[in-house]
């Protein structure tokens, strides 16, 4: 079983940025993908980017591609992701939360986050 504490969010002005941190207690994450999701009001559940534990590969998405980072810290069981140039349409819940590897949906999750990025 996976828990997992994030931290980080705020409000920020546009253009701003931000990191989100994510530290995961478990045995080992190798199996793992840990990813970023996100919220907004009247708005579905998004994934925002996502990390595989072992190799370090990455997704971005598209909406987010060329701003937003997502690294892991091995050592420190933390994922973190990184939000540049913020624009008021990134304000949202965020999410932490991690799945099996080859799995479709994500099991555990970390508290809200809440990012407000004003114009």
């Amino acid at each position: 079983q996976v828990q997992l504490i994030s931290s980080g969010g705020g409000p920020v002005q546009a253009g701003g940025s931000l990191r989100l941190s994510c530290v995961a207690s478990a045995r080992t994450l190798d199996y793992y993908v840990m990813g970023w999701l996100r919220q907004a009001p009247g708005k579905e559940r998004d994934v925002v980017a996502a990390i595989t534990w072992s190799e370090g590969r990455t997704y971005v998405a598209d909406s987010v591609k060329g701003r937003f980072v997502i690294s892991r810290d091995i050592a420190k069981k933390t994922v973190y992701l990184q939000m540049s140039n913020l624009i008021p349409e990134d304000t949202a819940v965020y999410y932490c939360a991690v799945k099996p590897r080859g799995g479709n949906e994500y099991t555990n999750w970390g508290q809200g986050i809440q990012v407000t990025v004003a114009s």
